[in-house]
């Protein structure tokens, strides 16, 4: 495995980590959520880490903190999914509690990621 610098950010390792959970929390959904919570909340959450490596990767820090958004909002939208998973019954209490305060946790993490690129993005000297 690379040992690049977007495998050194702590929000991009807790975005993969979830993403990986929400995957095998969902293998244990009801076949008949396979085309509803299962799908949509897979791709919300693999969205998020995605968009976090894309950010990373993109050169102008506008276009990094635009990713970031998306990103957040993508983790806003798995952490919805949790909450209606488990007042659906597809998800424990715990479990949905659990996903929630991780996902409330890298929103912050975004958050302060994007505080850290547009303070970046000030103190870059213009052309």
């Amino acid at each position: 495995m690379s040992n690049n610098g977007l495998e050194n950010l702590k929000i991009y390792k807790l975005s993969e980590r979830l993403e990986i959970f929400i995957y095998k929390l969902t293998e244990k959904f009801p076949k008949d959520e396979k085309f509803r919570s299962v799908d949509q909340l897979r791709r919300s959450s693999s969205s998020v880490s995605d968009n976090i490596a894309e950010s990373y990767n993109r050169f102008s820090y506008g276009d990094k903190i635009n990713r970031m958004y998306i990103a957040r909002g993508e983790a806003g939208e798995t952490k919805a999914g949790i909450i209606r998973a488990y007042k659906k019954g597809l998800t424990t209490e715990k479990i949905s509690k659990f996903t929630e305060e991780k996902y409330t946790e890298l929103i912050k993490g975004i958050n302060g990621y994007v505080n850290f690129l547009k303070k970046k993005q000030k103190s870059k000297p213009n052309p």
